[in-house]
Protein backbone atom coordinates (compact mmCIF):
# COMPACT_ATOMS: atom_id res chain seq x y z
CA UNK A 1 0.00 0.00 0.00
CA UNK A 2 1.55 3.41 -0.82
CA UNK A 3 0.47 6.07 1.68
CA UNK A 4 0.66 9.40 -0.90
CA UNK A 5 -0.50 12.03 1.60
CA UNK A 6 -2.03 12.48 4.67
CA UNK A 7 -3.42 16.04 5.03
CA UNK A 8 -5.95 18.48 6.44
CA UNK A 9 -8.07 20.49 4.28
CA UNK A 10 -10.23 23.81 5.13
CA UNK A 11 -13.70 22.80 4.32
CA UNK A 12 -17.07 24.63 5.20
CA UNK A 13 -15.30 26.00 8.48
CA UNK A 14 -13.97 22.35 9.24
CA UNK A 15 -10.54 21.18 8.79
CA UNK A 16 -11.10 17.67 7.69
CA UNK A 17 -8.27 15.30 7.97
CA UNK A 18 -7.92 12.81 4.72
CA UNK A 19 -5.22 10.48 3.54
CA UNK A 20 -5.09 9.39 -0.33
CA UNK A 21 -3.64 5.82 -0.73
CA UNK A 22 -2.69 4.26 -4.00
CA UNK A 23 -2.94 5.31 -7.65
CA UNK A 24 -5.95 5.32 -10.49
CA UNK A 25 -9.55 5.45 -11.07
CA UNK A 26 -10.73 7.43 -7.45
CA UNK A 27 -12.38 5.95 -5.00
CA UNK A 28 -13.62 7.46 -1.61
CA UNK A 29 -14.02 5.55 1.65
CA UNK A 30 -16.61 6.79 4.41
CA UNK A 31 -16.33 5.45 7.83
CA UNK A 32 -18.84 4.65 9.95
CA UNK A 33 -19.93 6.84 13.02
CA UNK A 34 -18.07 7.03 16.43
CA UNK A 35 -15.24 5.34 13.89
CA UNK A 36 -12.49 6.34 11.54
CA UNK A 37 -10.55 5.41 8.74
CA UNK A 38 -8.23 3.01 10.35
CA UNK A 39 -11.07 1.24 12.60
CA UNK A 40 -13.46 1.24 9.27
CA UNK A 41 -10.99 0.60 6.90
CA UNK A 42 -7.68 -1.08 7.78
CA UNK A 43 -7.61 -4.26 6.70
CA UNK A 44 -9.13 -3.65 2.96
CA UNK A 45 -6.99 -0.43 2.28
CA UNK A 46 -4.20 -2.33 1.13
CA UNK A 47 -6.16 -4.22 -1.46
CA UNK A 48 -8.04 -1.57 -2.47
CA UNK A 49 -5.16 1.26 -2.75
CA UNK A 50 -3.27 -1.36 -4.77
CA UNK A 51 -5.39 -0.38 -7.84
CA UNK A 52 -7.07 2.39 -7.24
CA UNK A 53 -6.33 5.83 -5.97
CA UNK A 54 -8.02 5.92 -2.32
CA UNK A 55 -9.16 8.97 -0.50
CA UNK A 56 -10.48 8.33 2.83
CA UNK A 57 -11.53 10.96 5.28
CA UNK A 58 -12.41 12.01 8.49
CA UNK A 59 -15.80 13.62 9.27
CA UNK A 60 -16.53 15.84 11.60
CA UNK A 61 -15.94 15.05 15.15
CA UNK A 62 -14.29 11.57 13.96
CA UNK A 63 -10.85 10.68 14.24
CA UNK A 64 -8.37 13.18 13.53
CA UNK A 65 -11.03 15.73 12.32
CA UNK A 66 -12.08 18.22 15.36
CA UNK A 67 -15.55 18.84 16.09
CA UNK A 68 -16.75 22.43 15.47
CA UNK A 69 -19.71 24.28 16.82
CA UNK A 70 -22.55 23.09 14.00
CA UNK A 71 -25.00 20.62 13.48
CA UNK A 72 -23.42 17.00 13.43
CA UNK A 73 -26.24 15.70 10.25
CA UNK A 74 -25.54 13.63 7.01
CA UNK A 75 -26.22 16.54 4.94
CA UNK A 76 -23.36 18.70 6.25
CA UNK A 77 -21.31 15.41 6.09
CA UNK A 78 -21.80 15.25 2.78
CA UNK A 79 -21.57 18.94 1.55
CA UNK A 80 -18.02 18.49 3.25
CA UNK A 81 -16.80 15.21 1.58
CA UNK A 82 -17.67 16.99 -2.01
CA UNK A 83 -15.64 20.27 -1.16
CA UNK A 84 -12.87 18.24 0.04
CA UNK A 85 -13.09 16.08 -3.70
CA UNK A 86 -13.70 19.92 -5.72
CA UNK A 87 -10.16 21.01 -3.70
CA UNK A 88 -8.50 17.98 -4.21
CA UNK A 89 -9.02 18.60 -8.00
CA UNK A 90 -11.32 14.96 -8.01
CA UNK A 91 -14.10 15.36 -10.53
CA UNK A 92 -15.56 12.13 -10.18
CA UNK A 93 -15.44 9.15 -7.69
CA UNK A 94 -16.59 5.85 -6.86
CA UNK A 95 -18.09 6.09 -3.15
CA UNK A 96 -17.88 3.37 -0.61
CA UNK A 97 -19.82 4.30 2.78
CA UNK A 98 -20.02 1.82 5.53
CA UNK A 99 -22.95 2.53 8.41
CA UNK A 100 -23.34 6.27 8.62
CA UNK A 101 -21.05 6.45 5.70
CA UNK A 102 -23.50 5.06 3.45
CA UNK A 103 -25.66 7.84 4.21
CA UNK A 104 -23.22 10.70 3.44
CA UNK A 105 -22.57 8.50 0.15
CA UNK A 106 -26.31 8.85 -0.47
CA UNK A 107 -26.80 11.90 0.46
CA UNK A 108 -23.46 13.01 -1.37
CA UNK A 109 -25.09 11.21 -4.38
CA UNK A 110 -28.47 13.48 -4.10
CA UNK A 111 -26.68 16.17 -3.29
CA UNK A 112 -24.09 16.50 -5.52
CA UNK A 113 -24.23 13.71 -8.30
CA UNK A 114 -21.88 15.41 -10.12
CA UNK A 115 -19.00 13.84 -8.54
CA UNK A 116 -20.48 10.63 -8.17
CA UNK A 117 -19.29 7.87 -10.81
CA UNK A 118 -20.57 4.79 -8.90
CA UNK A 119 -21.69 4.50 -5.16
CA UNK A 120 -20.97 0.92 -2.83
CA UNK A 121 -23.55 1.37 0.39
CA UNK A 122 -23.22 -1.29 3.02
CA UNK A 123 -25.25 -1.14 6.38
CA UNK A 124 -27.35 1.85 4.90
CA UNK A 125 -30.09 2.88 7.52
CA UNK A 126 -32.66 4.46 5.39
CA UNK A 127 -35.41 4.84 8.01
CA UNK A 128 -36.02 4.17 12.01
CA UNK A 129 -38.08 1.40 11.68
CA UNK A 130 -35.98 -1.26 12.38
CA UNK A 131 -33.85 0.23 15.13
CA UNK A 132 -34.44 -1.45 18.69
CA UNK A 133 -36.22 1.11 20.37
CA UNK A 134 -32.93 1.94 22.89
CA UNK A 135 -30.43 2.96 19.60
CA UNK A 136 -33.73 5.25 17.97
CA UNK A 137 -32.99 7.16 21.24
CA UNK A 138 -29.65 7.48 21.59
CA UNK A 139 -28.77 8.00 17.97
CA UNK A 140 -31.10 9.06 15.87
CA UNK A 141 -33.00 12.99 15.07
CA UNK A 142 -36.46 13.16 14.33
CA UNK A 143 -35.78 13.22 10.64
CA UNK A 144 -34.21 10.60 9.96
CA UNK A 145 -31.06 10.40 8.17
CA UNK A 146 -28.39 12.02 10.15
CA UNK A 147 -27.14 11.10 13.31
CA UNK A 148 -27.61 13.09 16.74
CA UNK A 149 -25.33 13.73 19.28
CA UNK A 150 -25.07 15.60 22.52
CA UNK A 151 -21.28 16.92 22.58
CA UNK A 152 -19.41 15.88 25.87
CA UNK A 153 -18.84 18.93 27.61
CA UNK A 154 -16.74 17.37 29.95
CA UNK A 155 -12.68 16.66 29.59
CA UNK A 156 -10.62 17.16 26.20
CA UNK A 157 -12.08 17.08 23.05
CA UNK A 158 -11.52 13.75 22.40
CA UNK A 159 -9.65 10.57 23.30
CA UNK A 160 -8.20 7.43 22.01
CA UNK A 161 -10.04 5.52 24.26
CA UNK A 162 -13.64 6.88 24.20
CA UNK A 163 -13.26 8.09 19.99
CA UNK A 164 -14.05 11.50 19.01
CA UNK A 165 -14.99 12.78 22.22
CA UNK A 166 -18.88 12.77 22.40
CA UNK A 167 -21.33 10.70 23.46
CA UNK A 168 -24.78 9.63 22.05
CA UNK A 169 -28.14 12.05 22.65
Amino acid sequence: MTLSKRSYALVNGLNMYYEIHGEGQPLVLLHGALSAIGTSFSKVLPQLSSTRQVIAVEQQAHGHTADIDRPLTYEQMADDTAALLQQLGIEKADLFGWSMGAGIALQIAIRHPEVVRKLVLASVTYNRNGFCPELSKCHCSETWPGPRFKRNTKGPHRSRKSGPGFSPK
